[in-house]
């Protein structure tokens, strides 16, 4: 998919940040297509070929995560939330709700652009696509084995689980209820300690500096993020 077929769909009701953004997008060969609602965004999701969703959340006839939940009844095209909401309850809604990053206004044209990035290697990559690496750390789902520079890791069952589903979203933020639900279960969805602990532990096997991780990036009260800009 070269860069000038990518449609990127900018749903904002404040028509100053859907013309910088815009702007800002053609300037780097992607085609912008604009609405400025809810409806509108849905519509376009529908009969548009889109590639990329950029998505308030404070819109004038629904709110940005009813929108993200529609979006995915039908629909795997990434969504970034571009928004003012800074808590981190609304981030992890968001995030929950089927979004796949988040970024809080004002922010840096030159992030947006590199989270853009990320989002477009991780869609082209294959669903059923078993391998995945990023500098030294390679995961092979299919034989269930992680190495590191080549020597084999030795990971606890509930270690591997976390790092496989961090995997199977490289380059996306889980949150930390996903993450629970998917290796624990839907009953310890409000026990984060185990998780930190885990986590934690995770970290000393597989990152260089754990205090200092290379690897497993946090979203301070959200979630974490296995990197793929490495």
């Amino acid at each position: 998919m070269g860069i000038t077929s990518v449609r990127v769909l900018v749903v904002d009701d404040e028509l100053s940040i859907r013309s910088f953004l815009r702007a800002a997008l053609t300037a780097h060969d992607y085609t912008v297509v604009e609405a400025c609602n809810g409806k509108e965004a849905l519509d376009s999701i529908a009969s548009d070929n889109l590639d990329l969703v950029i998505l308030d959340l404070g819109l004038p006839d629904m709110d940005g995560v009813e929108v993200t939940k529609r979006i995915r009844k039908g629909s795997h095209v990434p969504v970034i939330i571009l928004s003012v909401r800074e808590h981190e309850s609304d981030k992890i809604d968001a995030l929950d709700a089927g979004a796949d990053d988040y970024l809080t206004k004002p922010f840096g044209t030159g992030e947006l652009l590199a989270r853009m990035r990320v989002m477009f290697r991780r869609s082209r990559q294959s669903e059923n696509e078993s391998l995945f690496q990023v500098d030294d750390l390679k995961v092979d789902l299919a034989l269930r084995q992680v190495t590191l520079k080549g020597e084999e890791l030795s990971l606890t069952p509930v270690e591997y689980d976390i790092l496989t589903c961090l995997v199977q979203s490289a380059g996306k933020v889980v949150t930390h209820r996903k993450l629970i639900q998917k290796v624990w279960g839907s009953v310890y969805t409000t026990d984060s300690h185990i998780l930190r602990v885990n986590i934690s532990n995770l970290r000393r096997k597989i990152e260089p500096d754990p205090t200092r991780p290379h690897y497993i990036h946090t979203e301070p009260g959200v979630g974490y993020r296995l990197r793929t800009d490495l």
